[in-house]
């Protein structure tokens, strides 16, 4: 589910503090990266660019639509909904009507937006046919031509190699060889992929969201993190989503998260009470969203829906 942060003193871009992600002995990453990223350079990798000191990561598919491109969305576990810009839109030839709009909803809230059918659409193997695409404009999408919602598939595996810049979606094909850090998920709310995790010693369930540049905690999280005294002093943030709406957050380091035999340290989270935790059913118990400024530090990221694992290569 994308959505970006940024300080709550009309400024556009923040600094945000990295984290150091550590599976078992392999990887140590600290720094800062920038909130919102820019546009990606012709220099820069064109679909799977990592985290790193100055940026958070993204991963983008390159997708056909209609039998036209490929263009270049978004890659978001948290969404259900693909969206295009309204520029993609008119390149296609296609006209939103007045009857034909959708209910999105977004991190921060839900709104009515117009949407167009399309024909066909196709992502390496996943190909899907006569579905209603909403047209947004939001700077989520970072100068990609929209959001590539993948929370409803059960039968494809998506890798990402960060060190090679590529990004393959094909139907699973078993386990993977030993040597891969596996993380067992679970499904929820609208086919999202969800882990077990602990924060500070608290259990929290994770929803894996590639879309979001930043990691969010709900407000429950925060109340028992609070209880424990293991919050750092907050600062205020506005939270921006793919809806117009905005919500007020407070940007806190947490403590150790661990999750399986991983252990994500010196960590930020973004606090508030998110319109996207009631859509998930997850507002009432301590739980996360895990975005990219986490999943982006590893060399490769592979999703397995059908088998309902994450793995990781460090």
């Amino acid at each position: 589910m994308s959505h970006l942060v940024c300080p709550q003193v009309g400024i556009v871009l923040t600094i945000v503090r990295m984290k150091r992600l550590t599976f078992l002995l392999a990887l140590s990453l600290c720094g800062v990266a920038v909130a919102r990223a820019p546009a990606v350079p012709d220099a820069e990798p064109l679909f799977a660019a990592p985290t790193r000191v100055d940026r958070i990561g993204r991963i983008v598919a390159p997708v056909f639509i209609n039998g036209l491109g490929p263009f270049r969305l978004v890659l978001d576990t948290g969404a259900n909904h693909t969206t295009i810009s309204p520029a993609l839109a008119a390149r296609l030839g296609l006209v939103p009507h007045v009857d034909n709009e959708l209910m999105l909803h977004g991190v921060t809230g839900a709104e009515v937006v117009p949407a167009v059918i399309v024909d066909r659409l196709q992502a390496g193997e996943l190909i899907v046919e006569g579905v209603r695409v909403p047209v947004i404009a939001t700077d989520i999408m970072a100068g990609a031509d929209g959001i590539l919602g993948v929370a409803g598939l059960t039968r494809e595996r998506i890798s990402v190699n960060f060190r090679a810049d590529r990004i393959t979606i094909a139907r699973s094909k078993g386990l993977l060889p030993s040597g891969v850090l596996r993380i067992p998920t679970a499904r929820v709310a609208g086919g999202l992929l969800m882990v077990e995790a602990r924060v500070g010693g608290v259990r929290v369930r994770g929803v894996i969201d590639t879309g979001a540049e930043h990691s969010l905690g709900n407000l429950p999280l925060q109340a028992a993190l609070k209880k424990r005294r293991r919050l750092q002093p907050p600062r205020s943030t506005a939270v921006f989503g793919t809806t117009t709406a905005i919500s007020n957050g407070q940007l806190s380091g947490v403590p150790d998260i661990k999750i399986g035999t991983a252990t994500i340290s010196q960590m930020n989270l973004v606090f508030g009470d998110f319109h996207i935790f009631k859509v998930w059913d997850l507002a009432e118990e301590p739980a996360m969203l895990i975005g990219m400024d986490v999943l982006g530090t590893v060399s490769e990221l592979i999703i397995d829906f059908k088998l309902r694992t994450v793995y990781v290569v460090a």
